[in-house]
């Protein structure tokens, strides 16, 4: 049936909700809005006159679609090449969706992201229908056809999941700013002992380049090997700039509503760099260069206003 201008206008409406929980299910914008334009094609075929709750119907067909997505993903990402991340959103993304609460800001973290490639789809589902967008059990357990009660065990068991790989409590924005500020200034400084004092003794740094840029497929993990590791990083070099073709900008932004290093070269977004900070300091470094990956950032980049880099001709 040919849908009517009030039926396409009931879908637009419902857009935005449905991307932001493609996009917190998925971990790819990309998937995300392809999962939303199949959930739209099978509104365009169905008898819409008999759908009596069309953000209910929407929402479970999307979810479906994301649930069919998430299990060939893990197959997928079993030939990916080196480690894979998320793909980061900047500030202002309407795809991130609601952040008004602590559980929102929480589901569309970048360190919450990465762990819930942990879950099995059916956790991630519940996990991110309920801390996210606050739905009852009751209308998860209708999505996902499974009793009430089967919800809430998947929904306690998902959150004991998250909540055990958690190093991070939340610090506010101007306390991470100056984290981060003083990240910079030690990882440009040539030495180890400044990096390593703004480290947790357990920090990570991880990257994915997805086999298109070199990136460090395995983590490395402690103070010192994060620090070495980030001093050669930030030091200039003439085969980094060969590599790039000249030497990118660093600004500081934020990224799933965290603090974020961009590094932007000709206009383009090169690397988002995620720093997942606690009140004992930085505890990882999650570094996305694929260019597959920052395509929207750098849409996104390129309509707003940056001001100056903190940091120019780094590398």
């Amino acid at each position: 049936m040919a849908l009517t201008m009030n039926d396409v206008d009931r879908f637009e409406a419902s857009r935005p909700r449905l991307e932001a929980i493609a996009y917190r299910l998925l971990g790819s914008a990309s998937d995300a809005e392809d999962a939303v334009q199949d959930t739209f094609l099978r509104w365009q075929a169905a008898d819409v006159d008999r759908v009596e709750v069309p953000e209910a119907w929407l929402t479970k067909v999307l979810t479906n679609l994301c649930l069919n997505q998430l299990t060939s993903a893990r197959a997928r990402r079993e030939t990916y090449v080196g480690q894979w991340l998320p793909e980061p959103l900047l500030a202002g993304d309407p795809m991130l969706g609601p952040a008004d609460t602590a559980e929102q800001r929480e589901s569309l973290s970048y360190a919450v992201l990465t762990l819930m490639e942990r879950l099995s789809p059916d956790e991630r589902v519940v996990y991110v229908l309920r801390e996210a967008f606050g739905y009852p059990h009751r209308e998860i357990a209708e999505i996902l056809d499974i009793t009430e009660s089967a919800g809430q065990q998947i929904f306690h068991r998902a959150k004991k999941h998250v909540a055990d790989g958690k190093t991070r409590t939340e610090i506010d924005g101007a306390a991470a700013r100056r984290i981060v500020e003083e990240f910079l200034a030690a990882a440009t400084s040539g030495r180890t002992e400044p990096l390593v004092r703004l480290l947790t003794e357990d920090a990570v740094a991880i990257g994915d380049g997805g086999g298109k840029i070199p990136a460090r497929a395995k983590a490395f993990e402690g103070a010192v090997a994060v620090a070495k590791f980030m001093r050669g990083l930030f030091k200039p070099s003439g085969a980094k700039r060969a590599y790039l073709g000249g030497s990118p900008e660093v600004h500081l932004t934020a990224a799933n509503g965290e603090p974020a290093l961009v590094a932007v070269f000709g206009g383009q977004v090169v690397g988002i760099m995620c720093l997942e900070i606690s009140a004992e300091g930085i505890t990882a470094f999650r570094n996305q260069v694929n260019p597959d990956k920052l395509a929207r950032a750098s849409r996104q980049w390129a309509a707003t206003d940056h001001g100056e880099p903190l940091l120019d001709a780094a590398f």
